[in-house]
């Protein structure tokens, strides 16, 4: 076989993202694509535009409404019951979220992938063993795995992240399994092996790129499911710890004074649905396109 024709195959049998493009994108995931870049632009630059230092604290100035409200544009989103800023509070809890969500998304898929490949690659014992830890955890409700691993090593920011990557690795790795079991009968990487290339090589160069459509589909799902996990872990208090601000600790503060300034735990909390929100638009939109 040439390499023209085996170069041919390639980019007729593979299944990249396809080109979008922004005329032919719903409104929706317009909005939603915006959205999420303005969160990571936020998140890039919180030292930069933050009004104040969220941990300043100014008891003369406690409980001010947004500006919407009657307030002043000293703090156009209100104060909290010690007089810190929401907004500067906002934009460094949505540093924080971001930060740790990625991380822990970034984790969870690299592991999920890692296994998934080898799962599919040896087959045999090793198959069925990956398969049996998938299972037992898809059968595990993880908010107690998550209950169980702080409560016995601690909560820090290191171990938090670490117990968000374990969170959906066995659905990527089911799900990357199956594409590469799929990926592995194409006619390039029959090639490749005919041309006696490593196991890392084939994996790295034909059979990652066909399953990435998948991969990055499934890390938009993940992040959703992360950010939200995040929020109920910080608002039960087992998540970040001040003087850190999360989204999920400024919701649980501020669930005393929702009769009073529901403000400090509104906004945050529109924060997190509306970025869940735009993540599932776009993973369904991603998912309908592979």
């Amino acid at each position: 076989m040439s390499d023209v024709s085996v170069e041919t195959s390639m980019r007729t049998e593979r299944s990249p993202l396809r080109r979008m493009r922004w005329g032919d994108v719903d409104l929706s995931i317009r909005i939603s694509i915006a959205w999420i870049l303005l969160c990571v632009v936020v998140a890039v630059l919180a030292q930069v535009i933050a009004p104040y230092d969220p941990a300043a604290i100014d008891l003369e100035a406690r409980l001010q409404p947004p500006i919407l409200l009657g307030g002043s544009f000293a703090h156009p989103m209100g104060t909290d019951d010690l007089g810190r800023d929401v907004l500067s509070r906002l934009i460094f809890s949505i540093q924080i979220t971001v930060a740790v969500a990625v991380a822990g998304t970034v984790i969870s898929t690299l592991l999920g992938t890692v296994l998934g490949f080898l799962a599919a690659e040896l087959g045999s014992a090793v198959d069925e063993c990956i398969t049996a830890f998938v299972d037992m955890q898809a059968a595990m409700p993880f908010m107690i795995v998550a209950l169980l691993l702080i409560a016995v090593f601690g909560n820090s920011v290191l171990l938090f992240v670490f117990v968000l990557g374990l969170y959906g690795w066995e659905r990527h790795a089911r799900v990357v399994r199956a594409a590469a079991l799929t990926a592995r009968n194409h006619l390039y990487v029959t090639a490749a092996r005919t041309y006696n290339a490593s196991r890392i090589r084939i994996y790295l160069k034909h059979v990652l790129p066909s399953c990435l459509p998948t991969i990055v589909a499934g890390m938009t799902i993940g992040l959703t499911q992360i950010i939200l996990l995040e929020g109920t872990l910080s608002f039960l208090g087992l998540g970040i710890q001040p003087p850190m601000s999360s989204l999920g600790n400024m919701v649980g503060f501020g669930r005393g004074y929702l009769m009073t300034a529901w403000w400090i735990a509104v906004i945050p909390g529109a924060v997190i649905a509306a970025t869940a929100l735009a993540l599932m638009l776009l993973s369904d939109y991603l998912r309908d396109r592979n």
